[in-house]
């Protein structure tokens, strides 16, 4: 197939070196990459991941754990699930 389109796209500096240092470990080029989405594009005709609007509380709690806030750490997933109310 003859590959002559051309896609411009504009993206932060630091999501392309952190999106491209991701692509170097799996042995694929960012051109390699774009091909591979628009393919499984065509191939499921739409986005090959869900893509949801977060509701109100998901929203909030994004927010808050970006400030830091509410933010609990545990030593195991027994302890994190010892936490949980029953």
């Amino acid at each position: 197939m003859n590959k002559t389109a051309i896609i411009h796209a504009r993206v932060e500096p630091r999501t392309k070196s952190k999106a491209e240092g991701v692509l170097k470990k799996l042995g694929m080029s960012p051109t390699e990459a774009i091909r591979l989405f628009y393919r499984q594009i065509c191939l499921r005709g739409g986005l090959p991941f869900a893509v949801l609007v977060p509701n109100e509380m998901t929203e909030q709690t994004l927010e808050k754990s970006k400030r830091g806030e509410g933010i609990q750490s545990f030593d195991s997933l027994d302890g994190m699930f010892e936490t949980w109310e029953k």
